[in-house]
């Protein structure tokens, strides 16, 4: 997707971040001087939107040798079956085992919050979804959920890094604290007309004071035809924001001669909601999911290892050997 490689930190190049007995494993064998190349295999417990495959590429580029190594996965961004072996490593056991732990978590996470992004997209039918997820989540993790969400089809996404990560240019208008500082809706649209560069689209966000309907008109009265759109984002304890609310700024906007003004919707969106704004026709031109995103459980994934120096070899319940994947492609 793009070269903009992922951080990965010194303590999990170190181990500090892996399940302790990975560490003690690779201490016993280190001191009895046995190190086979050893084959593992990676499933998903659940299907969904694969994810993370960048990720840890970055970190096995870090830690397997230049040579004796081979990694095989699915593309990012492919849909997985439950059970369907989506990353192969062959690689002395010694380069990577300790990091059973990361790629497992990686693809975990980034796999939940594609398929939970993916899930919102699809319910939109082609109405565009920008992932806001970053303030329901430890800073860490924020540009992880941006790109991953990315990847499960958002067209944009709320931090700087995460749009870095996938390719793009971030999105986001303004919070509710320039209006409430500035005083006025109309004042804090004119600053950020006045202060953002050409590029950044005009957007309002329209329900800090008054009436939504009131204040697009108002904000659409004082830019014109240099406003691109306004936001809803009511509160639950004034309703919230509602396909009829935006029907009614619909009409309003288009009475008043601003068809060119679009409507954006925030706020507690998640699959199902979106679903019944498209059904009931809302005239929503855009919608930003949070927790949906966030808050979505991880896929699990599981590793095994299915061949030590070339022979079929498996925990009870596993098939010993290589599994036949053709939907594979070596990616190192």
């Amino acid at each position: 997707m793009v070269n903009t490689p992922f951080d990965i930190r010194p303590s999990i190049l170190v181990g500090d971040t892996a399940d302790v007995y990975l560490q003690r494993t690779l201490t016993i064998l280190r001191n009895e001087s046995i190190n086979p190349t050893v084959t593992m295999e990676f499933f998903a417990r659940s299907s969904g939107v694969y994810c993370g495959i960048r990720e840890v590429r970055s970190l096995l580029t870090k830690v397997l040798p230049e040579s004796g190594s081979e990694v095989w996965s699915l593309q990012e961004g492919e849909t997985i079956q439950s059970g369907e072996v989506v990353l192969r490593i062959k690689a002395p056991y010694s380069s990577f085992g300790l990091y059973e732990t990361t790629i497992c978590g990686v693809l975990a996470s980034c796999t939940g919050w594609a398929t939970a992004a993916s899930e919102c997209v699809e319910a939109a039918d082609g109405i565009p979804v920008v992932a806001s997820a970053a303030r329901h989540v430890h800073p860490n993790v924020a540009a992880n959920i941006d790109y991953a969400a990315v990847v499960g089809g958002c067209v944009s996404c709320s931090t700087v890094m995460g749009a870095r990560l996938a390719g793009i240019t971030p999105s986001g208008n303004m919070p509710h604290a320039l209006p409430l500082i500035m005083g006025d809706a109309v004042k804090a649209i004119q600053s950020f007309d006045r202060h953002m560069p050409q590029e950044v689209p005009r957007i309002a966000l329209v329900d800090t004071f008054n009436d939504e309907a009131q204040e697009s008109l108002e904000v659409a009265q004082a830019l014109r035809e240099r406003l691109r759109g306004v936001r809803l984002d009511t509160p639950p304890e004034r309703g919230g924001v509602t396909p009829d609310l935006a029907k009614e700024v619909r009409a309003r906007l288009d009475q008043a001669g601003f068809r060119h003004v679009e409507i954006f919707v925030s706020g507690g969106f998640t699959r199902d909601r979106i679903r019944q704004f498209v059904e009931a026709g809302a005239p929503i031109n855009g919608f930003a999911v949070g927790s949906y995103i966030s808050s979505t459980p991880p896929n699990d994934f599981t590793a095994d290892i299915h061949e030590i120096d070339g022979r079929p070899i498996a925990k009870r319940g596993r098939t010993p050997g290589v599994t036949q994947s053709p939907r594979l492609d070596r990616v190192m």
